[in-house]
């Protein structure tokens, strides 16, 4: 047993630094060719397992960070060891470092983001919403409607998976009882959330590496907002006629929103102004703009904290409106607690993905996806395609090989790619993180089989936006834009 293990480390070691391979330059200098080496196909193999376990992830409860921080490690290992035997040891640490940076932008702009949503739901102002609509008393078809516009108006600020959630509660507190209307209207949606996440750089991860890259500026997403609201509306006036014309029974439950919620609310908007201020006016990363509204965040929570006291013991009315608006606690907001319950699943398994797409790319892999897509297929095909992909595998991965490749295209491909990439998840329950986030929270009601029945009138939605988006947005066909 020792022998055969011994031999099949030494066979392994062979085929690792001596792969059969070319010298290409690039843009990081010379580089080796590593598609048809032993390597390659490893790191291939590596890649597809680590993501089959992430597809799996409903069933057999591994968190999608776990396979892919495996995978990203050892595709490195590999290259990074052909290199070194090469006389490169250099070149893979160049390479991975920029891959490094470009998580660590998102890293940071998705942390303040999550905080601040964290820090608002903490304050309930999501739970006050939700219990406005319950209390308003309207019909499921109603209520449909209500929840759909709400998911597309809100998931451009709060992100898609937030506004998915939010809805979704609002779903099952009112119609638990009636299994059709909870499945129908949480396809609604996973449908809407997603379109409204695709007009604009806040709404999706997507959205937010294309704006970040400087491809396509702040204002310029805003072209998409009709072609993703036809996206939403084709589907959704087809399932309305299906949801149940009935009356549910109406709940008198009131959910203030705690002291200092609504400010908080105007220090995220702020936020996102100061964001986009520092990528437009001052050309720095607009995670500097966010960080610095983590500043506003954390002055907020120190106000909070020391007038705490003085306004519990106020008398009268005040005190009255104080215990309304806010539970009898010590520490009424901790900021930290906030950053702590961020979605670090999410943002581990962002740097998984971003570091294994980008060593498959440094491999070679991408030059040759490039190749086939956006040079024989062309960049229609290509782009319209990338929506279907991002329905079966997650659209973080599918946008970041295309941000990779960098095919020379005009804007308004690469607004098509942004588009086709936010709303192509929605043809399937799990090609969106707010679909397969929905399958958890209504369990046994929304269902893959369930979305599934209805992927015909949301594939329509899809061609009619892409349809809608060279009617409009023709203009924008014109000329090509380089990554810079």
């Amino acid at each position: 047993m020792n022998r055969l293990f011994t031999f099949l480390l030494a066979t392994f070691t062979v085929l690792l630094v001596v792969p059969e391979m070319a010298f290409a330059s690039g843009d990081g200098g010379e580089r080796l060719h590593l598609t048809d080496s032993f390597v390659g196909y490893m790191a291939i193999l590596v890649f597809v397992v680590s993501y089959a376990l992430v597809m799996a992830e409903e069933v057999t409860h591994l968190r999608k960070s776990k396979p892919v921080l495996i995978a990203a490690g050892v595709i490195w290992i590999m290259v990074a060891g052909v290199y070194a035997n090469h006389g490169m040891p250099h070149a893979a640490e160049v390479a991975a470092r920029h891959n490094i940076l470009e998580y660590a932008e998102l890293f940071l702009f998705l942390l303040v983001a999550m905080t601040y949503i964290n820090a608002m739901d903490e304050r309930n102002v999501f739970e006050a919403l939700r219990s406005w609509l319950v209390r308003a008393g309207y019909g499921y078809r109603k209520l449909f409607w209500m929840t759909g516009v709400l998911a597309f108006f809100i998931s451009p600020i709060a992100d898609n998976l937030t506004t998915a959630l939010l809805m979704c509660a609002v779903i099952l507190a009112v119609g638990r009882d009636n299994p059709k209307f909870v499945s129908l209207a949480c396809i609604n949606v996973v449908v809407s959330a997603n379109a409204g996440g695709a007009f604009s750089p806040f709404g999706d991860i997507t959205t937010l590496m294309v704006w970040q890259k400087g491809i396509v500026s702040f204002g310029t997403f805003f072209v998409l907002f009709f072609p993703s609201l036809i996206n939403w509306l084709v589907p959704a006036t087809i399932m309305h006629f299906a949801v149940p014309d009935e009356q549910p029974v109406p709940s008198d439950e009131v959910v203030p929103i705690k002291r200092g919620g609504k400010r908080i609310i105007g220090l995220f908007l702020l936020t996102i102004v100061t964001a986009v201020s520092f990528h437009n006016f001052l050309h720095l990363p607009p995670m500097m703009g966010m960080m610095l509204g983590l500043g506003y965040l954390s002055f907020m929570a120190f106000y909070l904290k020391k007038t705490h006291a003085k306004v519990k013991g106020k008398k009268g009315a005040r005190r009255e409106k104080y215990l309304y608006e806010t539970e009898d606690s010590a520490v009424p907001f901790d900021i930290f607690s906030s950053v702590g319950r961020a979605e670090w699943d999410t943002l581990l398994f962002f740097y998984g993905v971003i570091l294994a797409v980008g060593g498959l790319g440094f491999i070679g892999y991408l030059e040759l996806v490039s190749g086939v897509m956006y040079g024989d297929w062309g960049a229609t095909s290509a782009n319209i395609a990338v929506g279907f992909l991002s329905a079966i595998v997650d659209n973080i991965p599918v946008m970041f090989a295309v941000l990779t490749m960098g095919p020379d295209m005009s804007m308004g491909q690469w607004l098509l790619v942004t588009l086709t990439a936010g709303v192509g998840g929605s043809m399937l329950s799990i090609g969106s993180a707010a679909g397969v986030a929905l399958m958890g929270q209504a369990r046994g009601l929304y269902t893959f089989g369930g979305h599934l029945k209805w992927a015909w009138a949301i594939a329509l939605g899809y061609a009619a936006s892409i349809g809608a988006h060279f009617l409009i947005n023709g203009s924008y066909f014109v000329g090509t834009v380089h990554i810079p």
